[in-house]
C-alpha cells in the first residue's frame, strides 16, 4: 500500500490487460450525460472528487474501472467524468483499465489519499495502461480538459463511501453603490494633492461623508477610484487618477471613515463617459469634464441580504 501526500489531490492508478469495451467499439451516447460545468463547493463535512478521463491521447477505449475504498464506483470511458463526495479522511482511489475478470482494483493497487473537508479534488485517469501511474491535477488544468468531457451515467455506483454532495451556494457577486465626485469640483486641472483640493471640493467630500453615515449603518468596503480624461499619456493619466483617489481616500479617513475599509485605485482614462472631444485644447478640456471624476464605490452587499 502506498500513501500519497499530494498538495492538490488524490491519486489514480492504471492497470494493464483485460477488457470492458472492445478497443475500437463505438460508445453509446446513452453512456454519457450533460457536458461538464464547474462544480460548486461542498460543505466542510465532505470532500468532493471529480474523476475524469481525457478524450485526447487515449489509445485504449476500455473502461477504466474506478474504485473507492476497494468498491466499484463507475467505469470511465474516454471523454467521461464522474463527481462524488465522501467523508473527509483517508480513502483509497484507484482507476484500472480493463481489469476484468480478476477486478484487481478491489484488492490490489491501493493508493491512499487524505481528503480534507470543504475541498474539491481533481483526478485524471492516465492513458498509459502499461504502467502504474499516480499524480494529481490542479483545478485550472483539470477544467481546461474537462471542457471536452461529459458526465458518465451508464453504471450504478456500489461504493458505500460515496455520499450525495452537500453543495454550497456560490458567493453572490458584490453589490455596489457609486457616489461620483466631479474632478473639476475637487481639483484644478491636472492637480491631485491634498493642498490642491478646492473649497468646493472639501464641502463636497464633507457632504458625502455625512451621506455615507446616514445611508449605511455599517461600512465594510469602499473603493475610491480615480478617473481622468484622455488628454496626455495613458501612464500619466493613470498616475493622476491614483493620486486623486489617494487624496480623496485620506480626506474620507480624516472625516471619520474607518481606514481599514478604504482602498484607492485608478483606471486612468480607460472608462470615459464622453469621447471624441474635438477642437482647441481649451475646448477639449471643457468637453472632457465629465470624464474627470472620482468614484466612491460602497459595497452594500450585506445590506441586501
Amino acid at each position: 500500500m502506498r500513501t500519497i501526500k499530494s498538495k492538490w489531490l488524490a491519486t489514480l492508478l492504471i492497470g494493464a490487460g483485460g477488457f470492458s469495451l472492445n478497443a475500437g467499439a463505438a460508445v453509446s451516447e446513452t453512456a454519457f450525460g450533460p457536458k461538464y460545468e464547474p462544480v460548486a463547493p461542498v460543505s466542510l463535512s465532505q470532500a468532493q472528487v471529480v474523476y475524469y478521463r481525457d478524450a485526447a491521447n487515449n489509445q485504449r477505449t476500455d473502461a477504466a474501472h474506478v474504485y473507492i475504498d476497494g468498491e466499484f464506483h463507475t467505469g470511465l470511458l474516454p471523454g467521461g467524468y464522474t463527481r462524488f463526495c465522501v467523508a473527509p479522511g483517508r480513502h483509497t482511489l484507484d482507476a484500472v483499465i480493463g481489469d476484468a475478470p480478476l477486478y484487481r482494483g478491489k484488492t490490489e493497487l491501493k493508493s491512499v489519499a487524505k481528503l480534507d473537508g470543504g475541498k474539491t479534488y481533481f483526478v485524471r485517469v492516465l492513458s498509459d495502461a502499461s504502467n502504474m501511474s499516480s499524480g494529481g491535477v490542479s483545478r485550472k488544468e483539470a477544467e481546461q480538459q474537462l471542457q471536452h468531457t461529459r458526465l458518465q451515467v451508464h453504471a450504478l455506483s456500489r461504493a458505500s463511501a460515496v455520499q450525495a454532495c452537500d453543495l454550497q451556494e456560490k458567493p453572490s457577486a458584490p453589490i455596489y453603490k457609486d457616489y461620483a465626485l466631479s474632478g473639476d469640483v475637487l481639483f484644478a486641472f491636472g492637480k491631485s494633492g491634498r493642498e490642491d483640493i478646492t473649497a468646493a471640493g472639501r464641502r463636497a467630500i464633507a457632504e458625502l461623508i455625512s451621506q455615507l453615515h446616514r445611508e449605511h449603518t455599517t461600512l465594510e468596503r469602499i473603493l475610491v477610484i480615480g478617473h481622468t480624461d484622455p488628454i496626455g499619456s495613458q501612464a500619466a493619466n493613470y498616475t493622476l487618477g491614483q493620486r486623486r483617489a489617494s487624496t480623496v481616500r485620506q480626506l474620507l479617513i480624516d472625516g471619520g471613515i474607518p481606514i481599514h475599509v478604504l482602498r484607492a485605485s485608478s483606471v486612468g482614462s480607460s472608462e470615459p463617459l464622453v469621447s471624441n472631444c474635438q477642437g482647441s485644447r481649451k475646448e477639449q478640456i471643457a468637453c472632457n469634464a465629465p470624464n474627470r471624476r472620482v468614484i466612491v464605490r460602497v459595497d452594500v452587499s450585506s445590506a441586501q441580504n
